[in-house]
């Protein structure tokens, strides 16, 4: 049997729920409890992979790359959520960080099954985006044989863009063509074949490591704090003034006045509050310091290669 026709774990059968329909409903939750603990655990097992595609993947978005999520049905609408969520909470520009689904944005409320099987739009995805070797390629797919997934990712790697595959099952299609996968392989699912489950879970939780642990990297945070986060709304608002507080020590009244100085930017006001200079000068720090909080709170003569 070749790798395409074998039975990948990730459509099994699982053996301990065959009588599923028979089970009480309390019975029936604690199983699916005690099925999602194994999600963090396989996990656990790819963290090296993951901490590879965080550091090349913010390499590259440091010189102006873009990280781009591609996907069908499940695996794509995660991809697009994630995406979606990171101007607001890291403040990047929406082409920055990219969510394609096969099928369109009319796969995100329903589904467009044979979406998925079409390589060639996999691929013209990737050449509508316009891909370059400054760009990093996120594939998803539980079952890791998409061939929407696997046609995009071929082209992204033709184009020398960096390509990660994300898969629920090791020595995938789309592991084959990747410079980093990334395999939690949670076993088959309460209910056969439902990647939306646990396979799904394991997806957003990898997901959200990479997103954020590239917005770290990129000096997006101080310490546990998104300082990046854009006030253009009142919970985000009230965010930036929580923020501002926690990381200044300051009261609500300091906080709002650091940051109507700073213009609503949550960086300046923390610089200006903790170095104790004008909004002007922590902006000009910020700048110099690309960025980085941290080295703008050095000396004033310190460069970020330093």
């Amino acid at each position: 049997m070749t790798r395409a026709e074998r039975h990948p774990v990730t459509e099994a059968r699982h053996p301990g729920t065959f009588d599923l329909d028979e089970l009480t409903t309390l019975e029936f939750v604690r199983l699916m409890n005690a099925e999602d603990a194994r999600v963090a655990v396989a996990i656990a097992g790819e963290a090296e992979a993951i901490a590879r595609a965080i550091d090349a993947i913010a390499e590259r978005m440091a010189r102006a790359g873009r990280l781009i999520y591609l996907g069908a049905g499940t695996s794509g609408r995660l991809g697009v959520l994630d995406a979606s969520e990171c101007p607001a909470t890291f403040g990047t520009l929406p082409e920055q960080v990219v969510g394609v689904i096969a099928g369109g944005d009319v796969a995100l409320a329903g589904s467009v099954e044979d979406a998925e099987d079409d390589d060639a739009a996999g691929a013209a995805a990737i050449r509508d985006l316009g891909v370059t070797e400054a760009d990093a390629v996120v594939g998803i797919s539980a079952s890791g044989r998409t061939t929407y997934v696997l046609g995009g990712l071929e082209e992204a790697r033709s184009r020398g863009a960096f390509v990660v595959a994300i898969s629920g099952n090791r020595d995938s299609s789309i592991a084959e063509v990747a410079a980093v996968a990334i395999s939690p392989v949670v076993g088959p699912e309460v209910l056969a074949g439902s990647t939306r489950l646990k396979a799904g879970t394991a997806q957003k939780m990898v997901l959200n490591m990479l997103s954020t642990g590239v917005m770290v990297r990129l000096g997006k945070t101080y310490g546990n704090l998104m300082v990046d986060v854009r006030p253009t709304s009142a919970k985000l608002r009230q965010r930036a003034r929580r923020i501002v507080q926690e990381a200044v020590t300051a009261d609500a009244s300091d906080a709002d006045r650091l940051l109507g100085e700073a213009g609503g930017n949550v960086k300046v006001a923390i610089v200006s509050g903790l170095a104790g200079v004008s909004a002007e000068i922590a902006r000009e720090r910020l700048s110099a310091a690309g960025g980085v909080v941290r080295l703008a709170l050095r000396d004033a003569t310190t460069r970020p290669a330093e």
